[in-house]
């Protein structure tokens, strides 16, 4: 974009807008120092630019950062209009940045991503969201794999609350199976969508620092993988949704998934503070347009000033704070180029136990539950915040250690393998096709860890996906040859 020839001066206390077009043909792109630059701005700050990913982008210049200050979120913006949206901050010409909680147009549930560099804000913006679900209605489920210190005010706020990979797997089980169960339930009423508290409140399951569980090592990727996938694929027309909140680099550190990328570009996309690396990938995958160009969101506000060592007042403690926690852009809102802050959400200053601010967020009462009638499908659902809990946890990690112990002392032996090996070896020797009772009547009986029927059908999906194994007729499973 050329500036040469419209270089007027810019008066300190007004707003200029200016629109900017290039000829047919081309595409428009900008360098923001250059910018600056050509209008003698010293703070890059004080300039928004906004493309429309073609010919056209609208410049506005502030008298100062119009996103330095922003205020706490009242009630009013904690509740979802009729469209199924919350206010989340301002963009930076003051009108409201919103984000969606539910879709009362399709009777969707929403799947969200969240993502950005450490220190960016990421844990504040998902305590308001979480403190918004409470306010509407929803019943939340929330998985902190910081071990709880990510959201720690979440802690009696949301209905179920999981501090280990361990519980966040029996979660997950237990959301694919309630979106399961009511599915079958609807199909009998004959609904083919959601509608809010009629018979069931909507679901929320949030997954924090989720690149922990599903990034390239990590012990239980491969099946949280698939119930993220499972989950995305059932829960959105019976009221259960998903998020995924994460410090990610990368989209691999999301489970590897070209599925899971697809149905996250269908969802509600917050990008906080990036790394050059993930901007590339976010480009690459489509989870923006092809030339949309964002303008990076600095570490600080403040101005990088040159300052003379012989000129009066020189000093080497400035007050260097990161002070744009919260500043993002929600790339799936109609403004994806168009920089926003989230509101301020809690005490400026760390405080030394549990935020009182936060608190008050969540509001007064005790958090939506789980209907009744997806209680017994939701299995461990009912031992969350007990010791039986833990203990189903140590069953998890157990199982997985045995599984792992026998496929490394076998090297795939038949009979002590993983449970993907001991599913192949079963379907592979019967000339029929299985039920999953039937498949996992014969892996019991292999010798090896018995396994429950419940993480056979999950096997069972995995093995699908990949092309292991087919589904001869509804429930029906063979190995593919």
């Amino acid at each position: 974009m050329s500036i040469a020839t419209v270089t007027p001066a810019i008066p300190d206390d007004q707003i200029v807008e200016l629109m900017v077009q290039v000829p047919p043909g081309q595409v428009i792109k900008y360098d923001l120092a250059a910018l600056a630059s050509a209008f003698e701005i010293t703070d890059p700050g004080r300039i928004a630019v906004e493309t429309d990913g073609s010919r056209t982008a609208l410049v506005t210049i502030y008298p100062s950062n119009p996103l330095a200050v922003m205020p706490p979120p009242s009630e009013a913006d904690m509740l979802m209009d009729r469209h199924g949206r919350i206010v989340v901050g301002r963009y930076h010409n003051g009108r409201p940045a919103r984000r969606k909680l539910f879709d009362p147009r399709t009777g969707s549930a929403v799947r969200a991503l969240t993502f950005g560099t450490t220190g960016a804000g990421k844990s504040r913006t998902v305590q308001y969201v979480l403190a918004c679900e409470k306010r509407n209605g929803i019943v939340s489920w929330y998985g902190d794999l910081k071990g709880g210190q990510s959201a720690p005010e979440a802690r009696g706020q949301v209905d179920w609350l999981a501090t280990s990979q361990e519980e966040v797997i029996l979660m997950l089980r237990s959301a694919v199976a309630v979106a399961q169960e009511r599915q079958a339930r609807y199909a009998a009423m004959g609904r083919n969508a959601f509608v809010i508290g009629a018979p069931d409140p909507l679901l929320s399951v949030r997954i924090d620092e989720a690149n922990r569980l599903l990034e390239k090592g990590a012990p239980y990727r491969e099946e949280a993988t698939y119930l993220v996938k499972e989950l995305g694929r059932t829960g959105r027309s019976v009221g259960v949704g998903e998020e995924l909140d994460a410090q990610a680099g990368h989209l691999e550190e999301l489970g590897g998934s070209d599925t899971l990328r697809a149905m996250l570009k269908e969802g509600e996309v917050t990008l906080l503070r990036w790394s050059s690396s993930m901007m590339r990938q976010l480009v690459a995958d489509g989870l923006l347009p092809a030339g949309t160009q964002l303008m990076p969101i600095p570490k600080s506000l403040k101005p990088r000033m040159l300052r003379s060592q012989f000129a009066d007042g020189a000093a080497d403690d400035d007050d260097d704070v990161c002070d744009t926690q919260g500043t993002a852009y929600l790339l799936s809102g109609p403004h994806p180029a168009s920089m926003m802050r989230h509101f301020r959400i809690g005490s400026i200053l760390p405080m030394p136990g549990l935020d009182p601010e936060i608190l008050a967020l969540y509001g007064p009462g005790d958090p939506a539950r789980l209907e009744e009638a997806s209680l017994e499908a939701a299995g461990p659902y009912e031992l969350r915040g007990t010791d039986a809990m833990h203990a189903l946890c140590e069953g998890v990690k157990d199982q997985y250690a045995k599984a792992t112990a026998q496929a490394q002392a076998t090297k795939g032996g038949r009979g002590a393998a993983l449970l993907e090996d001991r599913i192949r070896a079963v379907l592979a020797d019967s000339e029929d096709p299985l039920t999953p009772d039937e498949i996992t009547a014969l892996v019991n009986a292999d010798g090896g860890a018995e396994v429950k029927v419940g993480s056979v059908r999950n096997r069972l999906g995995l093995l699908a996906d990949a092309g292991d194994v087919t589904r001869a007729a509804r429930g029906l499973y063979e190995i593919a040859r």
